[in-house]
């Protein structure tokens, strides 16, 4: 392997890395800091960024073979977030039906049938097709499916590149 294609790979894992933490960063702080509640498909668009941040070191230290099939995998699986992230946002905006069974993360089931009331007297739970905050008119799942896109382009083209 030439040396610029090594540094290809290594950049491009490196930028994969911390692209994807510092988006998970943000919806953590978020979620923990703001209080925004996220609904099920929130949870499901963070997944794919919580495996491209070990694809991305596994490519960052591998050799090359290893480390094209990390980026490759960490590619599809931001596609797959690209796609819920259309989804999402096509939702909100009224484009065809969120899914039925929509709530948000509401935290470990109570031990106690009292707990339990009182847990569904506080308890917001959050619907899919509504926003909960838009940046420059597009949601945040719009935002999302713009990102996991460009970070499966640039890990799956470092990927397949020579």
């Amino acid at each position: 392997m030439n040396t610029a294609a090594a540094l290809r790979l290594k950049t491009a894992s490196l930028w994969l890395v911390i692209i994807s933490a510092a988006t998970l960063g943000a919806v953590l702080v978020m979620q923990y800091g703001y209080g925004y509640s996220p609904c099920k498909l929130c949870l499901t668009e963070r997944l794919p960024y919580y495996a491209a941040v070990p694809l991305g070191l596994i490519a960052l230290f591998a050799p090359e073979r290893i480390a094209r099939m990390a980026l490759g995998l960490a590619a599809l699986g931001l596609l797959y977030g690209a796609g819920i992230g259309v989804y999402h946002a096509g939702a909100e905006w009224g484009f065809w039906p969120g899914p039925t069974d929509c709530g948000g993360g509401t935290g470990a089931n109570p031990g106690q049938v009292g707990d339990f009331l009182n847990t569904l007297q506080t308890t917001k739970v959050v619907d899919c097709s509504v926003a909960a905050l838009r940046v420059l008119g597009v949601s945040l799942a719009g935002w999302n499916a713009l990102l996991a896109f460009l970070l499966a382009s640039l890990a799956g083209t470092a990927a397949v590149r020579r």
